[in-house]
C-alpha cells in the first residue's frame, strides 16, 4: 500500500509497498483512509525532536475512513461504517479512561510512565502506524472511533478528529467568561478554531496575533464579520501581525 515513510531526521518519502495492517487483536479494526491531515505536532517528528521515532514509521494522527474489517471482539462497528479516527489509542475500561482521560490510558502503551497511546507518534507512544497512509489498524475500536454523521462533508468531519477539539480544549481551559477579551497568539488551525471558540464561550473581542502573513490572509477569511449559517453573530475579529 502506500504509505508516509519516515526515513530519520528531515527525512521522509511515499512508500509504494509497505504491507497491509492485518487484524491482530479481537478489538481491532482495519480503516481504509479517506482524509488524512498533517498537523503542526508531526513537525517534531519529522525534525528527530521526539525519543524513538524509528525509521519506518507512519505519521498521522487525524484521519476518517470507512472500515473494511473487524475482529471478533469489535460490537459497536461494522464493515463499511464511516469513522472519524482521534489521535488517542484507548482501551476504554482502565481507571484514567473511565476519567475520560484516554490520553494516559496505560493499556495502550504500557511501557510509557505518562501518556497513552498515540497514532503516528513514535514508540514513545506505543509505535502505532498512523493515517497518511492507505490502511490503517485501528485498535480497541469500540472506544475512540467515531461514525461520521450522515450527509457530513469529509472535509468537515477529518477537522473533528483533532483539529477542532483543539481549539474547544484551547478556549475551554482559558476560563473565558462572558465579555472577555481573548488574545489568541498564532493563526494556524488550531488558533483559528480557539478564537471561533473564544465568542463561543462569551469572548466579546478577540485578538489574533500572528507573523505569518498568508496565515493572517486565510484567518481574515476564515473569521468573518456578521451572522454566519449557525445563526451566530460573531464580536469584531482583530488580526495583528507581529
Amino acid at each position: 500500500m502506500l504509505a508516509m515513510n519516515f526515513r530519520g531526521p528531515r527525512q521522509i518519502r511515499l512508500d509504494s509497498n509497505k504491507p497491509e495492517p492485518e487484524i491482530k487483536h479481537p478489538y481491532d479494526a482495519i480503516v481504509r483512509v479517506t482524509r488524512s491531515l498533517i498537523c503542526g505536532s508531526d513537525l517534531h517528528l519529522y525534525h528527530g525532536r521526539v525519543p524513538d521515532t524509528r525509521v519506518g514509521m507512519t505519521f498521522g494522527h487525524e484521519f476518517t475512513g470507512v472500515v473494511e474489517a473487524v475482529g471478533s471482539g469489535v460490537q459497536k462497528l461494522k464493515v463499511g461504517d464511516h469513522v472519524l479516527v482521534p489521535f488517542n489509542v484507548a482501551y476504554g475500561t482502565y481507571p484514567h479512561c473511565k476519567q475520560e482521560l484516554y490520553g494516559n490510558c496505560h493499556e495502550s502503551n504500557p511501557q510509557a510512565t505518562a501518556v497513552g497511546g498515540f497514532f503516528g507518534y513514535a514508540h514513545t507512544g506505543g509505535g502505532y502506524d498512523g493515517g497518511q497512509a492507505e490502511y490503517v489498524r485501528v485498535p480497541y475500536a469500540d472506544v475512540s472511533p467515531t461514525k461520521t454523521p450522515k450527509g457530513m462533508d469529509l472535509e468537515n468531519a477529518v477537522l473533528l478528529t483533532d483539529v477542532v477539539p483543539t481549539g474547544y480544549q484551547a478556549a475551554e481551559q482559558g476560563g473565558i467568561q462572558k465579555g472577555d477579551t481573548v488574545v489568541v497568539f498564532g493563526a494556524g488551525p488550531v488558533g483559528l478554531m480557539a478564537a471561533r471558540f473564544a465568542w463561543f464561550f462569551g469572548a466579546t473581542r478577540v485578538i489574533v496575533i500572528n507573523h505569518v502573513e498568508y496565515q493572517t490572509v486565510v484567518c481574515l477569511a476564515v473569521i468573518r464579520y456578521g451572522p454566519d449559517h449557525t445563526g451566530m453573530v460573531w464580536p469584531k475579529f482583530y488580526p495583528i501581525m507581529g
